[in-house]
């Protein structure tokens, strides 16, 4: 007689929360949700208008640092040490000492000096430096400083007009680091909206071809747009008390749009299953939010986390991506449990209704998904774990190789050539380096703190002119009681690898009074150091919080560190790409962009956190559906095939679009932007159809069962905390094992 027995593989019951308050709510007034939707978008509309003029375009400096510090003192001091506006005047053939061209810009520099918040005007006909004429004669520098209560870009567009162009027998150009950043910021948001324009219908003709509904297809461009209102609402509150740069509406367009199909696919794929299977609307959408709406805010938790480890980097420009990125994933998860859910509710059936696949396919079941759905992702799966060794080591193979260029990664500020050759104020910059000795602006400032002689000054000055490197020194300049300045010329780039070298020598020259140096390459050194003090915390928060969410999800301890390591290999492509394209100039002509042999120093921490996240977003999805399938039926290697067939081809439709969203980014003439558009877009298809749909499923058919292993301490753990994307409700059918004359024969039903 055969005894039958019921056991339960993998890691037990499905737990959760069930349909709880938010599902009944959402389900049950589906209208009234989506007015309350409508009235909040409206509201943050309102609330985030003007946000770009609220925000700056710099940020890359450690406000902490020692350059930092001493830029603030000479500011206050000194405003004529550190100008931020430079007048270009051109004299012509007749020469800048010529009467009439020395007369005319005397009176320009007077009238510069009488303008509301303009400080520190000086010029090469008030001071005769030969640093401030060109070394042809025929051009000139007027300096000043833009201060003032005003915003500095505003009094930049009050004035400007009164000065740029021609002024008796001078032409007037505008540059310095006020007009370049002005610059950067007007070509930037100009970029922004033109890449909406490119993306948006290109991503609804995707989303047609993914969906087949024309209406289905609008749902995550609504999710989408709620979300980046939204995100701008929020980050005009944060301008009221921290600094936000303008670099950071960039990624709210990405991402919002991004994460909002992503976010979109997922559900009403879900929930097109369950109408599928039979279940009508409510019940459909109950179990879509008690399952892959789980996973969404899992996806949503574990994005924000590795968005969030930008906060521990002093840096504005790194923290105001923080804020953005953070705000974005998680507006775009609550739209998605909000809004779709409410119009699934009112839709019904009609998310499938104009289907205009039909034209290109004769025979589709309105709203199924077809016999053969699937099938070729659980082929490719099978053949990828049959020939397992081969794919894991060929692929990671591959991945490290394509990384070896950013072993030669040489990091730098950003300048005026992140500007297209075009720009008048990047004009304005090349001119003073090629033209005028000692670059202007470009230099290094030794404050001088405390009282001294001017005999302790002297011999403060030859101490640092007898160092190697040092092209000219000047000073001291005294102001107020106990206050001086050096200007130190660098021979070479302004921040080269001899510039940064100076600064270490400079500070490490005994002096007897309190100084501290400021400076381009200044800044950098202090920004270097300022991000390797702090990258280890961020990375362990990255780590961290990666192993414990994706423990949750799945109960194993094998499976995070898994996760960790090949969302890692999945972005070797995106940084070999970025030191062998944007810092080694390869295929500048073609893209558009001046190579500057570095690249700047925020630039990578940027990009990892953005594309780690996105990354995690996908394996999240992925993961999800193993393991459901896996607690469902304890078969190792078919819950690896069904989980890719289910989510294979979702993960590279999204993989695509997001793709799509991003290179629009990147098609900004501003080259940071080009370079975090273009090289996201990369890592996402990259870890899209090479990490998850080789590597992934290769190196789990080689860790087998014990994929799935935890000890025991933690095992009960998650069966008490953990989170499960199979529906309590509607649990999996339990695996029955019947013994047959002392043997065990299991049969598994899988739910389809």
């Amino acid at each position: 007689m055969a005894e039958v027995k019921k056991t339960t593989p993998g890691e037990g019951p499905p737990r959760g929360p069930g349909a709880g308050g938010w599902t009944r709510f959402v389900t049950a007034r589906p209208r009234l949700t989506l007015l309350v939707a409508l009235v909040l978008t409206a509201l943050a509309v309102f609330a985030g208008s003007g946000v770009a003029d609220r925000m700056g375009s710099g940020g890359w400096e450690d406000p902490a640092a020692e350059s930092t510090y001493a830029t603030g003192v000479l500011e206050k001091e000194f405003p004529g040490s550190r100008p931020n506006l430079l007048l270009l005047v051109d004299a012509g053939a007749a020469g800048v000492d010529d009467p009439a061209a020395a007369a005319e810009a005397r009176a320009l520099a007077a009238g510069l000096a009488a303008e509301e918040d303009v400080e520190g005007v000086g010029s090469y006909w008030s001071t005769g430096s030969p640093a401030l004429r060109s070394e042809d004669g025929r051009k000139a520098v007027i300096a000043a400083r833009i201060t003032g209560e005003e915003k500095p870009s505003a009094v930049l567009d009050r004035i400007a007009p009164s000065y740029r162009g021609a002024h008796g027998p001078l032409e007037v150009s505008l540059g310095g680091e006020l007009a370049v950043r002005h610059e950067m910021q007007t070509t930037i948001m100009e970029d922004l909206l033109r890449a909406e324009l490119i993306a948006l219908p290109i991503t609804l003709v995707l989303l047609v071809m993914v969906f087949g509904s024309a209406v289905a297809a609008l749902l995550p461009l609504g999710v989408g747009i709620v979300a980046i209102l939204g995100t701008n609402a929020v980050l005009r509150g944060i301008t009221e008390f921290a600094d936000v740069s303008v670099f950071a509406q960039n990624l709210t367009t990405a991402l919002g749009l991004g994460l909002a199909i992503d976010y979109a696919l997922f559900i009403v794929r879900r929930y097109r299953e369950e109408l599928a299977a039979g279940a009508d609307t409510a019940t459909a959408v109950r179990t879509t939010l008690r399952t892959a709406g789980r996973t969404v805010l899992f996806s949503a938790l574990t994005v924000a986390a590795s968005l969030s480890a930008m906060l521990v980097f002093p840096q504005y420009f790194l923290r105001s991506f923080a804020y953005a990125g953070i705000a974005v994933v998680l507006l775009a998860a609550v739209a998605a449990l909000a809004l779709l859910p409410a119009a699934l509710v009112l839709l019904g059936d009609r998310v499938n209704a104009l289907d205009l696949r039909r034209l290109l396919r004769r025979r589709r079941a309105t709203g199924a998904e077809g016999p053969a759905e699937g099938t070729g992702w659980a082929r490719a799966a099978g053949l990828v774990m049959r020939r397992a060794p081969v794919f894991a080591v060929l692929t990671t193979v591959g991945l490290v190789l394509l990384g070896l260029p950013f072993l030669g990664v040489r990091f730098g500020t950003a300048d005026d050539r992140q500007l297209p050759a075009t720009a008048s104020s990047r004009i304005v910059q090349e001119e003073l380096r090629q033209s005028f000795p000692g670059s202007p602006g470009g230099g290094l400032t030794v404050l001088a703190e405390g009282p001294a002689t001017p005999a302790q000054y002297a011999e403060y000055r030859e101490r640092i002119t007898a160092l190697d490197g040092i092209a000219r020194a000047e000073g001291p300049v005294t102001g107020g009681p106990g206050h001086a300045y050096f200007t130190v010329v660098p021979e070479g780039e302004s921040t080269g690898t001899g510039a940064q070298r100076t600064v270490g020598e400079l500070r490490a020259v005994p002096a007897p009074f309190a100084t501290s140096v400021t400076g381009p390459a200044a800044t950098l050194v202090d920004a270097k150091d300022s991000l390797g003090e702090r990258l280890p915390w961020a990375g362990g928060i990255i780590v961290v919080v990666t192993l414990l969410l994706v423990f949750l999800l799945t109960g194993s301890v094998v499976v995070p560190l898994q996760a960790v390591v090949l969302n890692a290999l999945s972005l070797t492509a995106m940084f070999g790409a970025v030191v062998w394209v944007f810092q080694d100039g390869h295929l500048s002509g073609l893209l558009g962009f001046t190579a500057t042999g570095d690249i700047e120093t925020t630039l990578p921490v940027l990009m990892f956190c953005v594309a780690f996240g996105l990354s995690m977003d996908y394996g999240v999805f992925l993961l999800s559906r193993v393991k459901e399938e896996y607690d469902a039926t304890g078969d190792h290697e078919h819950s690896v095939r069904f989980g890719l067939s289910r989510t294979g081809g979702l993960i590279t439709a999204a993989a695509v679009i997001l793709a799509v969203v991003m290179a629009a980014i990147g098609a900004s003439r501003v080259t940071n932007t080009k370079m975090l558009g273009l090289g996201v877009a990369l890592a996402v298809v990259m870890d899209a159809m090479v990490v998850r749909s080789l590597l992934v499923p290769s190196v789990m058919k080689l860790t087998g069962r014990l994929t799935w292993w935890a000890p025991g301490p933690l095992r009960r753990f998650h069966d008490r905390f953990g989170i499960s994307e199979s529906d309590p409700y509607n649990p999996p059918p339990t695996p029955v094992v019947i013994q047959v004359s002392g043997k065990e024969r299991e049969s598994v039903s899988s739910p389809q």
